[in-house]
């Protein structure tokens, strides 16, 4: 049981002074394996595939047979359920597009465009859990940014083929190939393209320490979403929530890892004292009961602040991956609320809501990042070119201050570029 406690400074230290998750042993071991997918290729896909999953599949290449097999025998039922997921997130990310701009002064012309990358590689993970929910949220907002190639890549079950959920969800949401490799082999392909991988511009997708890390590790040659940690949810509840639904709130995301956090922060003692006897007993009857244990036992917290505003500026130090305001007023709370990933308001909107259905991303920044760091969104696919135009007259104008400001930085060969214009 997590004992609740009183808000302290000791206890916002401890709160917002997260572990650290990457260790120099797991630093040592992803660069030792993409150095040897950049060198090697496939072979060392292969090597590691079977190594870490235990199975090397025929062919990384998902077939159309597999995937026909896959939308087949999901159902009727699961595909409209995609389909319907599949519209909110189109309709939440296809308001992010952004126009370019163009700005004249005088004869001067000068805008900025945007263009997608041409190919975008999506990371699903296939470990504990599989999620075909992660591939809408990184799919949809590529295929509306007008990526042209989209790659998944999700690792082997047993059997040698990825889950057939995931395969669905792949095939509705404009995924164009499909391989069957996972790891920090899988972002090692992508990055640096091997034989049967064509390498890709972009890799998005959350999954494990060693995928996060290689993640990291390969930005520069390729673009990266986030490097995203452990999932975390934080609570703001008052004494009019429902214990029995914040305890359930709390699971939803304890139940992913063992390092996940599940945070309360409210100003009722009362209900406090209710949704640690909540999280006790419905802990016991859920399938994954030894993760969510340990996550309460190791990253979790029931706290007592003196004010909801209180709540509201500890939860803002903490910059949490998931933030629910499980209050009365939730639109006057979130006007405190500077740093969060994804806000859910209200008493009757889980952070499950989020995850599958409501069609904001579920990508979202961890660890603190919150701070400086968005959700996943049409711009992680699209990049920005800048261009400028300028007559002659208009350089002629411009040129003291350009050769002005060139000659200040000692860089006179940028000066001489315009002054042997204007001297002609």
């Amino acid at each position: 049981m997590i004992k609740p406690v009183k808000c302290s400074d000791e206890v916002k230290i401890n709160l917002v002074d997260r572990k650290a998750v990457y260790s120099d042993e797991v630093e040592d071991a992803v660069r030792e394996i993409l150095c040897a997918v950049r060198e090697e290729g496939d072979e060392a896909v292969k090597r590691y595939t079977l190594k870490f999953d235990n199975i090397l599949p025929e062919s990384f290449l998902v077939s159309r047979e597999e995937i026909d097999e896959a939308l087949n025998e999901v159902g009727p039922e699961y595909i409209e359920t995609l389909k319907h997921s599949i519209a909110n997130i189109e309709e939440f990310h296809r308001a992010q597009l952004r126009e370019g701009f163009e700005i004249k002064r005088g004869d001067c012309v000068m805008g900025q465009k945007f263009t997608p990358v041409k190919s975008a590689g999506l990371y699903i993970p296939g470990g504990t859990a599989a999620y075909p929910s992660t591939v809408l949220m990184n799919a949809v907002p590529a295929k509306i940014a007008g990526v042209e190639r989209i790659v998944m890549v999700s690792p082997p079950q047993r059997d040698g083929k990825i889950k057939k959920e995931v395969l669905a969800a792949a095939s509705l949401s404009g995924v164009n190939e499909i391989y069957k490799v996972g790891g920090a082999q899988a972002i090692g392909a992508l990055a640096y393209g091997t034989a049967s991988i064509p390498k890709v511009d972009c890799v998005v997708g959350p999954g494990n320490i060693y995928v996060a890390v290689a993640k990291k590790q390969i930005y520069g040659t390729a673009g990266i979403d986030m490097v995203a940690g452990p999932s975390e949810i934080l609570v703001i509840a008052d004494g009019k929530a429902n214990p029995r639904h914040v305890a359930a709130d709390l699971l939803s995301q304890a139940e992913h890892d063992a390092l996940a956090s599940a945070i309360l922060l409210t100003d009722s003692e009362k209900l406090a004292v209710e949704v640690s006897g909540e999280l006790d007993k419905q802990v016991k009857a859920l399938e994954r009961c030894d993760i969510a244990s340990k996550s309460l036992e190791n990253n979790s917290k029931i706290i007592i602040c003196a004010s909801l505003d209180d709540a509201a500026a500890l939860s803002d130090e903490f910059a949490p991956e998931h933030l629910e305001l499980c209050v009365e007023e939730p639109f006057e709370l979130m006007k405190k609320i500077k740093n969060a990933g994804s806000v859910f308001l209200g008493y009757n909107t889980p952070e499950a809501v989020g995850d599958y259905f409501a069609g904001a991303n579920h990508t979202l920044p961890t660890g603190g990042t919150a701070k400086f760091a968005s959700p996943l969104s049409v711009d992680v696919f699209l990049k920005a070119t800048q261009y400028m135009y300028y007559t002659k007259a208009e350089l002629f104008k411009a040129a003291p201050d350009i050769v002005r400001f060139a000659n200040s930085e000692g860089l006179t060969a940028h000066a001489k570029s315009v002054e042997i214009r204007t001297d002609e």
